[in-house]
């Protein structure tokens, strides 16, 4: 029996998962849908691809990395097409997108040895006839559930620094690009065809849970924060150590000395670029009030430029076009007005750029996630004003300043886990940055060093080096030697 397809909706016939276009319609692929025993039995064959791949060293992993790196350089317009096809973002922000995941791969394969490779530690006192040390061991197999609004970039973020720490990796795209995930997962079997050290398995939602039961060492999960506690309730059945980054509602401050035409150029690239449907994507804008005309103005004329469905792509999840929806409908109810789009803007499977001003705090349009190519812009009085509204959310991810003077410091003051300074979401494409949120938008890193030792053990080796001056740790030591230890106590810490 032949299912009704919408498009854009992942339908499942048959066993099998098939991927449409959002806006056309058009056939992305298929593959087949996973159950909870084929979880488990790639999983099973993940854990024996582990020690093989561990096994490689620091050095091998890392040329099989960069090999996987120079193959996606090589193809990255067979890339960007396919995920244009199957999510409807433009080429060019495809492009861009493989290019930031280009960056994350070849950084974690040249980073790893140095980060998670074993190092000597300062002995101290009470052990004085030992040395330390430390070392980084990979979890076995780790699990990434992947979304689909960056289905290249989001996902190998993890994927590269769990492979460079020498783990297999079991990916489970988004059912809404799953076409995207199989030809990542294609492409490095390619390099490294011995073994299975990247597997994929697809379908709905209960084939991640099944991923968080499987048996893995660790889950690293993208996506919205009320999937992230689904995610986290079924990881801590076996209490699986997890990665999570959930929802945003991040904003940009424009303080008075400004470049008021960089800003707003940056916040509509924050805020509309991907049709807004960007975890780090600006939502809200705070300008102080002596330039907060001219920044309305400056927007306004550059977002009108962007033609729907060229720079602006559709929605890709079409049941995401309600939400949008209401939020503008809630905002303009409740006394907001739209000077770019607004209630006419949504008309499925697009939603033209809208601009929101004098909308009010308990607005949904203000408080929840939009995912959307909308943006508000918030008229403040100072600075101090600005941070206390931009921290006035559960929400915690990104974030953005716009000044001179003092734009450092107000970074500084948001409370998000990155900020970009005279600049919007630039802070994804550094491979040496930590990514990741705080609050509702999820904890622990992706990314740069933090991000590699996510994904591996610290474990503490100490190697008796001498007989002990100061026996501490015995039964045999004497009254007269825990007399010395006190004394020699009291002259190395006794002090202010």
């Amino acid at each position: 029996m032949t299912a009704t397809r919408v498009p854009g909706i992942p339908v499942v016939e048959d066993g099998v998962l098939i991927s449409t276009n959002p806006a056309s319609g058009a056939e992305a692929g298929r593959v087949p849908v996973a159950d909870a025993e084929a979880v488990n039995e790639t999983v099973r064959r993940a854990a024996e691809a582990a020690r093989w791949w561990q096994a490689l060293g620091y050095d091998g992993r890392r040329e099989r990395l960069l090999r996987w790196r120079s193959l996606i350089v090589r193809r990255v317009e067979e890339l960007a097409e396919l995920t244009s096809l199957e999510t409807g973002k433009p080429n060019a922000d495809a492009i861009v997108e493989a290019t930031a995941a280009v960056e994350h791969v070849d950084w974690a394969a040249r980073n790893a040895r140095r980060v998670l490779g074993p190092r000597k530690m300062r002995t101290r006192l009470l052990l004085a006839e030992h040395s330390g040390h430390v070392e980084y061991q990979p979890y076995g197999v780790v699990g990434v559930i992947g979304p689909w609004n960056y289905p290249i970039v989001t996902p190998v973020g993890p994927i590269s620094g769990a492979l460079a720490a020498g783990n297999a990796v079991v990916f489970k795209p988004s059912e809404y690009t799953p076409i995207v995930g199989q030809w990542l997962v294609d492409t490095f079997a390619e390099v490294v065809p011995e073994q299975p050290v990247l597997q994929a398995v697809h379908g709905l939602g209960e084939v991640g849970a099944a991923l968080c039961r499987s048996g893995v060492g660790k889950m690293s999960f993208t996506g919205s924060t009320t999937t992230a506690k689904k995610v986290l309730a079924a990881c801590a059945e076996n209490l699986v150590p997890a990665v999570i980054e959930a929802g945003g509602k991040d904003a940009l401050i424009v303080d008075a000395d400004a470049d008021i035409a960089a800003a707003a150029e940056a916040a509509v690239w924050g805020s509309m670029t991907n049709a807004g449907q960007t975890c780090i994507g600006i939502e809200r804008v705070y300008a102080v009030a002596p330039i907060y005309d001219a920044f309305v103005d400056a927007v306004v004329e550059k977002a009108g430029q962007l033609r729907t469905g060229e720079e602006i792509g559709p929605i890709t999840m079409p049941r995401q076009i309600d939400i949008i929806r209401e939020h503008i409908d809630d905002a303009l109810a409740k006394g907001g007005q739209a000077v770019l789009g607004g209630a006419g803007a949504v008309q499925p499977p697009y939603v033209s750029p809208t601009v929101l001003v004098d909308v009010p705090a308990d607005s949904s349009e203000i408080r929840d996630e939009t995912f959307g190519p909308t943006l508000t812009i918030t008229k403040v009085a100072d600075a101090n004003e600005a941070v206390r509204q931009a921290n006035d959310t559960p929400y915690g991810l990104g974030g953005a300043v716009f000044g001179k003077k003092n734009a450092l410091r107000i970074a500084r003051r948001l409370r998000s886990g990155m900020v970009a300074v005279n600049s919007t979401l630039t802070f994804v494409g550094m491979g040496n940055l930590p990514f990741g949120g705080v609050g509702e938008s999820g904890f622990g890193r992706i990314h740069g060093e933090d991000g590699l030792r996510e994904f591996a053990r610290a474990k503490s080796i100490t190697v008796r080096r001498a007989p002990s001056v100061l026996p501490a740790m015995t039964f045999e030591r004497t009254p007269a030697q825990v007399a010395t230890i006190v004394k020699a106590l009291r002259i190395l810490y006794g002090r202010k």
